[in-house]
């Protein structure tokens, strides 16, 4: 993504020496950018716990980056517990961990460091390819959308924001809108603010507004009522994990956003790299764990003042109580499709296991 014409990923080793992880503060947008030191696995824990990083592709890069140094200490056997306790949901974290810790140290302490980095930009790039290649697939759903609408923009709603701050680069559900963007499509989106923390109305506007893409923050509750006002096209989120059977699980009110793109036969599709399938588990409702996050996003709002000042002010009575499921988990029956780097498959096991083979062991 270019942000005042340079070049940026989510993620990446300060160079030359290489020891240093450096990120985009996603705290602070869309109000400030601003770039992050990591230094040690303990500032990448808190990086992911509180949300200077999110997002189901980059959690897992920073993950693997948090495993790297903690190479310099010898020490990858505590990170990999630390970095596995900070977000449940997201497969993609315990995905990477496992990858750094099942990649093989051995030799000096120098060349297991120098594996470890090799590992963890190994996992970034293919992060990256990977949301290429889902921007090239989804292309084609918007290309055939675009068909029929004679110069008429597709409109596509999304939910949260899985653009490229969700990931090292490009992005899942917003990828397919950049790459019809980029070839002259004319693809206006629909915004949902996404409560409690807006990620819709502060990342996900910034990024399109920052590629020139032309969009409208809504409400969260407003997508209902454009869809029956034949207003939007399509839906796509991204997800945090992806059950064999098709079962996604994704931010809080996706799950209220595909019921109602059932009921208008809107086509809705959930786009994510290979990294976010958990081909271990078979029933979303019942096995994908939901990550129940801090009350005060519910009964509290960051914002920035007429003066200019970035201020917190409280939503509620004193007294008030709340609670904050930060996930719902849409049923594979209400997805339209897929959206992968090998492909668009049906949310079921067989189309799924058609596009990712070697997973057929956990199939009992």
């Amino acid at each position: 993504m270019n942000i005042e014409g340079r070049r940026y990923r989510t993620i990446w080793l300060k160079e030359p020496e290489n020891r240093v992880v450096q990120i985009i503060n996603q705290q602070a947008l869309p109000f400030k950018f601003e770039i992050l030191d990591l230094r040690t696995v303990e500032d990448v824990c808190k990086a992911i716990k509180e949300m200077y990083v999110r997002g189901a592709g980059l959690i897992g890069a920073a993950a693997a980056f948090g495993m790297y140094l903690a190479a310099f200490n010898d020490e990858m056997a505590s990170a990999a517990r630390l970095l596995k306790n900070t977000r449940p949901t997201a497969s993609n974290l315990a995905w990477a961990v496992d990858r750094m810790t099942a990649a093989g140290y051995s030799g000096s302490l120098e060349q297991k460091i120098e594996k470890a980095r090799i590992e963890a930009q190994a996992i970034a790039d293919e992060d990256a390819e990977h949301c290429r290649q889902i921007g090239l697939h989804g292309l084609e759903i918007i290309k055939k959308i675009a068909l029929g609408k004679k110069g008429e923009p597709v409109r596509v709603l999304t939910h949260c924001n899985a653009g490229w701050l969700a990931f090292v680069d490009y992005g899942s559900a917003l990828s397919p809108v950049y790459a019809a963007y980029d070839e002259g499509i004319n693809v206006k989106v629909w915004v949902d603010e996404t409560r409690p923390r807006n990620q819709g109305a502060f990342l996900t506007a910034w990024e399109l507004g920052k590629h020139g893409v032309g969009y409208d923050i809504i409400s969260d509750n407003a997508g209902g009522h454009l869809m029956q006002h034949g207003l939007v096209d399509m839906v796509i989120t991204g997800a945090d994990r992806v059950t064999r059977q098709g079962d996604a699980a994704n931010k809080i009110g996706t799950y209220l956003k595909a019921l109602a793109a059932k009921e208008n036969n809107v086509p809705f599709y959930i786009a994510l790299p290979s990294s976010t399938f958990d081909f271990a588990m078979r029933d979303g409702l019942k096995e994908i764990p939901i990550e129940e996050r801090d009350a005060s996003e519910v009964t509290r709002i960051a914002g920035k003042t007429t003066e200019g000042k970035i201020e917190t002010v409280q939503l509620c009575p004193d007294a008030a109580t709340a609670r904050n499921w930060g996930f719902d988990v849409t049923p594979a029956r209400y997805i339209s499709g897929l959206i992968t780097e090998r492909g668009i498959c049906r949310a079921d096991e067989k189309e799924i296991l058609s596009l990712y083979p070697e997973h057929n062991k956990y199939g009992g």
